[in-house]
């Protein structure tokens, strides 16, 4: 990195840690993420004198938000498994991560602190991790250079980058290349992503195709899922269910008009819907929408919510268990430019998947529609008939279903050759 870009990127840095010191509590996720990172160096100072044991060996292990953890979560099981003696650090950077952290099995989880010399510093003083693993792409440059010159050992787990990615223009490049290139390991989902991390700076020698772990995640989880767990067995029912999830209003627009070509066609059609982010606004938005329609809505867990035409999921971390009883799911924020959310979680039981046109950036659904069990919609209409024909004819349903779970089973193995990734740099 340049000097002129170094002193940038330290300033920002540093401007980003007064902010988190001033932030207060209960605001949106910016300040949240801002907030939950006071004290966050005095945490990390606490957990390593009191628990960190120097004759056992630490893995450091990254994932910024929800959607990498699940890339690393699978890892980290493998890790308990097979190598008790190893203590384990979860850091994210998101607040929407704060209780997936929690969950993660980690001896210690907390916010990433901001990628400063003087924070990157006193957290690897504290916890003198043996590997530092990244899940995805994140890589922060200072922490890097720090860790590198302590001898950690740096890696990449699920390492994947998309064609159109900002990170392969000229500024991020100059920020980030030393980093890629201090990677001592990095496991890539397949060829293509191999092949653009090179160019980002990683040595060719150092990638290895290990695949993707969400699938051994999703797959685990789809295999463990209980029908009579208190959030799915009120709702077993009959009916033909399509459950839409992580939706934005962009999705639900969409979804409204879906839903008015498949009511005309399966009046007896049912809807579960978990909006990506279950605020005040956005259940008023469904419940609203749900009147107008003439349809009986109730929310999850209500006394009523068995008989709803429209099911309104109000809570988070139920997701993954409510496709369980999806004859078809669709997933949300391919109607607009934010990205498409996982495809993987409904594809693993066997429900054929429906998503919005804004799908280009997730491999995963190209995938899908290759195996011809997931489709992308343009509109309102071309969701409602796509939904027609799937709810209409079981055979159609259960076919491009089971190829959706096919996929997702080829995918399996990627967790194994990723721990063993890890292990290797211990």
């Amino acid at each position: 990195m340049n000097l002129a870009l170094r002193a940038a990127y330290a300033t920002a840095g540093t401007l980003a840690e007064w902010a988190a010191a001033v932030a207060p509590r209960g605001g949106g996720k910016t300040m949240a993420s801002l907030a939950g990172r006071q004290g966050v160096l005095g945490r990390f100072a606490q957990w390593g004198t009191a628990h960190r044991d120097p004759a056992r060996p630490l893995v450091w292990l990254h994932a910024p938000s929800v959607g990498e953890g699940l890339q690393a979560r699978p890892v980290i099981d493998l890790i308990r498994r097979h190598r008790p003696d190893v203590q384990v650090v979860y850091t994210h950077f998101s607040s929407s991560a704060a209780a997936f952290a929690s969950r993660v099995g980690a001896d210690f989880a907390d916010f990433l602190p901001f990628d400063t010399a003087h924070g990157a510093r006193a957290a690897l003083q504290a916890i003198r991790p043996t590997a530092l693993v990244f899940s995805k792409l994140d890589v922060w440059p200072v922490l890097v250079d720090e860790a590198a010159r302590r001898g950690v050992r740096i890696a990449m787990i699920a390492a994947t980058l998309a064609e159109g990615s900002g990170r392969r223009g000229g500024v991020a490049r100059a920020l980030l290349g030393d980093a890629y290139a201090a990677l001592t390991a990095v496991g890539a989902i397949d060829a293509a992503d191999a092949a653009r991390l090179v160019v980002l700076g990683v040595d060719a020698s150092r990638v290895r195709l290990t695949g993707d772990s969400r699938y051994d995640q999703v797959w685990a989880r789809a295999q463990g899922a209980d029908r009579a767990a208190a959030a799915i067995a009120p709702l077993v029912s009959p009916r033909p269910t399509l459950v839409a999830g992580s939706t934005w209003p962009s999705d639900q627009q969409a979804l409204e008009g879906a839903w008015r070509v498949l009511h005309s066609r399966l009046p007896d059609a049912r809807l579960i819907i978990a909006p990506h982010e279950p605020t005040p606004s956005h259940l008023a938005a469904i419940e609203a929408w749900t009147a107008r329609a003439g349809l009986r809505g109730a929310r999850l867990g209500a006394a009523d919510a068995a008989a709803a035409d429209v099911v309104i999921v109000d809570r988070v971390g139920v997701l993954g268990e409510l496709y369980a009883l999806a004859d078809v799911a669709y997933v949300g924020g391919g109607f607009h430019t934010a990205g498409l959310h996982s495809v993987l979680e409904p594809a693993a039981y066997g429900a054929p998947v429906l998503f919005g046109p804004q799908c280009a950036g997730s491999r995963d659904a190209g995938l899908l529609i290759t195996a011809r069990g997931g489709r992308s919609a343009a509109d309102a209409q071309d969701l409602g008939e796509a939904l027609v024909q799937w709810m209409s004819d079981a055979a159609a349903r259960i076919e491009a279903g089971q190829r959706a779970r096919e996929m997702v089973r080829a995918g399996l193995g990627a967790a194994q050759r990723s721990y063993e990734m890890v292990a290797a740099l211990l």
